[in-house]
Parts: C-alpha cells; structure tokens; sequence
C-alpha cells in the first residue's frame, strides 16, 4: 500500500466512523439517567402537599425541598463536568447513578422534613453527575457530525420532555400510591444503566488534564448560586434588598470566577473552549432559548389551574399535549441542516417561530385554553429547534477531550436562561397584576391579595359572595393581562435572539481542535 505523499491532506471530519447498533443502542441506555434527572426538577409538583401533610415542614423548609435539588445541580454542574474530563465520564455516570438511587431510596422513605431536604440534595449532586456525561458520552459515541446532531436531537427533546413528563408522573402516583412513589421510580433505571453503560458505553476522558483546581470549585458555586436564587426569587418577591444583594454577590463572584479561570495554570473551565469557533454564540443562543421557555412556563402552568380552575393533575395532562411534537421537531430541523440549510436561517427561523407562539400568548382571554395550549405548542417547537442545534454545534466546536467541560458549561447556561425568564418575564407580568387588582378589585379588599393570584383567590374565599365572586373575576382578569404584556416582552426578546443569531452565525463553526491547546494535543499524540 502505497504512503501518502508528504503535505497530503489526511482524513477529513467526513471520514469520521459512523455509529452503528451498539452505539444507537448505548443513546438509549443514556436516556434514561437523562429523562429521571429532568423530570425531578418537576417530580414534586403535585406531592407537596401529600408530604406536607405527612412530614409538616415550616413554610421555609417546604421551599426547600422544593428547591434544593435544581439550585445543588446548578452549582455543580461545572465542577462535575471538569471532574468527569478526569476521572472518566462512564466513571462518573455509574458514580452518579449510585448517588442518585441512593438518595431517591432515602428521599422515598425520608421520616422527617430534614431527612427528605437532605435527600434532594443528594438528588441534586447525582444529578450534576448524570447530565454533563450523557451529553459528553453522546459526543465520544457519535463522531460522524451527521449521526451527532440526530443523537443530539434525541438528547434535547427527552430533557425538555422530561420535565412535562415529571409532573404528570407525579399527578398520578400520587393519586394512587403514597408520595414517596415519585422517587421509587428512579431505582429500576437506575439499577439498568448500572448493568447495561459497562457493557455498551466505553469509557472516555482527557488524557492530559493537568492538576484539577479546587479554588475554582467554590468559585463556581458562589458565582452560580446567589444568582440562581435572586431570580427565582424575584418574580413573587419582587426587588426586595435581599434578593438584589444576592445577585450583586453573584456576579462579584462570578467577576472573580472568570478571573481565576484566565489565570489558573488548569483551570476548571478552559477559556480555549471559546476559541472554537460558534461555542459562545451556541452558550449564548441556547441560554436565551431556555429564557423563553421557562418564561412561559411560569405562566401557562398557573393559567391552567388558576384561572381555568383545573385541578392538579388535568392541568399537567393538559400540558403535556404542547409536548406531543417536541420528539419530532429535533430530529426534523437537524435533518433540514444536514440537507444545506443555512445553520443560523434555521435557528432564526426558530426563534421566529418561538416569538409567534408568544403573539399567540398575547392574544389569550381568561377563557382560551385551546389558544394557550397552542401557543405554547408553537413556542416549545421553535425552542427545542434552536436548542437541538446550538447543542450539536457547542459540541462539534469542542475537542473531546473537553466534551465534559463543553457539556456543563453549556447546562449551566441553560439553568441561568431558565431563572433569567423567569425573573424578566415574571416581573413584567407581576407589575401588571398588581396595577390591574389595585385598581380593579372591590373596596375592603386585604392587601394581600393584590400580592399573587393565588392569594387573591385564598382572599376571595374568605369573602361573602359577591364580594368574592368580583375579586376572583379581577385577579383572574388581571393575571391574563400580566400574561399578556409578558408574551409581548418575550416575542420582544426573541426577535433580538433572531437578529443576534444571524448575525453571531454568520459564519459557520470551526474545527473542534481549534481549541486545543499545546498541552492537550501533546497528551493526545503521547496516548
């Protein structure tokens, strides 16, 4: 066989292997850790009242079990991802699978409010394990671009998915078994992907990591967390001094996180990752997608039940139908890609498609249930376009070596774009209702109710009849209004989305080894 001659080009990116049965087969078992970590985000929207009832938290430890989980996962997902480069994503995924039964064990059978907060913690650790290595372990299975973005495209629509999913789950076990059921589901995923990911999924990490940089670990966490928790927090708040400090807090930390990252000799998050060409505009596109996604959640799921007066569990059947053309409009729009269009038309295109759902929203009266699931249809179906394709290029502008960094750091925007919606559009839709009870509502009203919806409703029930009938018309009314101006803010929002991603995608992704760095492509030619 004749060599090639010296300077020859050698095999390009579309001589890549293709996947074949097993690797499609491992996608699936990587599924399921995927699916369990999503839908606990939202697993206990309708057992809280089952535990408070068994358990009796105070009012702060309710928010707390509650919450826990999705602010540890946030806070950890970049250190996971870094210590996943390291030790080995495979590794880490069976680590975490381990943690996460473990604690849905504990949390199923918790005899107290502190043994259960404990155990969603753990949850949440788990978690931060589980979704940076199936994303990183999809870009090592799949390294034809083609077969990737597919895969990818499965990745993103069982996570969004998921979380509609969650609810439901929850509606129903808790409607026939005991609360602890939601968490008893994980335990049999759990125990196949510890059987089935040795067999399937081989192992995969960076062979020269250098030391990892454990200042960067509180770092990270003091950056994400005070931020986290100032934006969920503001929407039902509001500007409260408190939440405001938080956010200064967190940003001052994340001054000093990016700080550190620039000068660190290996630093948790390498600033090379930037330097693959469409990494940032992918961070930064698929953030503002998760933005309008978590914008609109906060508000359909309380028009379901509140303003429609459905219960619990028929307003998560209810939302589960937007849900229905989420499986195939990632798959479909990575195929449009792959047939030549242009990469940043589609995602514009998306983010168009997302901005009309919003004018959908914006239409809504207090008796629309068909629009407002429509609506919220036609947004979810432009977000998960957007966010299958920024996905596929975040990770095919990153070496795989640093598939784990790549993958939290993208998750991590995700978690900041999500609590960002809720904060900006919440806040939005916040001020209207309190301008519209305010002025709308019946003489002797308590103050309270002009605060939330839900405590105007709770007011309305304590009045004589009429009194409360007309309260409950105005807050309803004036819930549908705050909704309203908030669609305009967000179809506002993703018109600037659609403007940046073509003007950040203009050009297409480079090589993933643009950024590597001389350490890194020595480690990979000593292996």
């Amino acid at each position: 066989m004749m060599n090639p001659a010296p300077g020859a080009a050698g095999p390009g990116p579309m001589s890549a292997p293709r996947a074949g049965r097993r690797e499609w087969t491992a996608l699936a078992v990587l599924m399921l850790p995927l699916l369990l970590v999503s839908m606990d985000v939202s697993v206990l929207y309708f057992a809280v009242p089952a535990i408070s009832a068994d358990l009796a938290p105070s009012g702060t430890q309710q928010l707390w079990i509650f919450d826990i989980y999705a602010f540890v996962l946030a806070g950890l997902l970049m250190t996971m991802g870094s210590i996943g480069d390291r030790i080995g994503r495979r590794r880490l995924l069976l680590i975490g699978a381990v943690a996460f039964g473990a604690a849905s064990l504990a949390a199923a059978y918790a005899n107290s409010a502190e043994m259960l907060i404990a155990a969603r913690a753990i949850l949440g650790i788990g978690g931060a394990t589980l979704m940076p290595s199936t994303l990183a372990l999809v870009r090592s299975l799949f390294r034809d671009p083609a077969q990737r973005a597919k895969a990818i495209g499965v990745w993103s629509a069982v996570m969004t998915g998921g979380v509609a999913l969650g609810s439901v789950m929850s509606g129903v076990l808790v409607e026939y078994f005991w609360w602890g059921s939601v968490f008893l589901v994980n335990l049999p995923a759990m125990a196949l992907l510890l059987v089935l990911a040795p067999l399937l999924i081989p192992e995969s990490k960076d062979p020269a990591p250098g030391r990892f940089d454990l200042l960067s670990v509180p770092l990270s966490m003091a950056a994400v967390l005070p931020l986290v928790y100032g934006l969920k927090e503001i929407p039902s708040e509001g500007f409260e001094t408190p939440y405001v400090l938080s956010l200064m807090a967190g940003l001052v930390f994340t001054v000093l996180f990016v700080i550190r990252q620039r000068t660190a000799a290996s630093p948790l998050i390498s600033p090379a990752l930037f330097r693959g060409r469409g990494f940032g505009p992918a961070v930064t596109l698929n953030s503002l997608a998760m933005f309008a996604m978590m914008g609109s959640a906060y508000f359909t799921t309380q028009y379901l039940q509140s303003v429609l007066g459905k219960s619990a569990l028929e307003a998560a059947l209810w939302s589960l139908l937007p849900s229905v053309v989420i499986g195939v409009v990632a798959p479909l729009t990575t195929a449009v890609v792959q047939r030549g269009a242009p990469r940043a038309h589609v995602v514009a295109a998306g983010f168009m498609i997302s901005g009309g759902g919003f004018l959908l929203l914006s239409l809504a009266s207090t008796d629309d249930l068909w629009l407002v699931l429509a609506g919220s249809g036609v947004l979810a179906c432009g977000i998960v376009a957007v966010m299958a394709l920024m996905t596929d290029l975040a990770l095919g502008a990153t070496p795989p070596e640093r598939a784990g960094s790549a993958s939290s750091l993208l998750e991590t925007g995700q978690e900041f774009g999500g609590a960002l919606g809720m904060a900006v559009l919440g806040s939005i839709g916040t001020a209207v209702f309190r301008h519209r009870i305010e002025d709308g509502s019946p003489a002797g009203v308590p103050d309270a109710a002009h605060e939330t919806l839900g405590g105007a409703l709770v007011a309305a029930g304590h009045l004589p009849g009429p009194v409360g009938d007309a309260l409950a018309a105005v807050a309803r009314e004036a819930f549908t209004d705050g909704m309203r101006a908030a669609a305009l803010g967000g179809a506002t929002a993703l018109m600037i989305a659609t403007v940046l991603a073509l003007t950040l995608l203009r050009r297409g992704p480079g090589p993933a080894h643009a950024c590597r760095d001389k350490n890194h492509e020595a480690g990979r030619q000593a292996v």
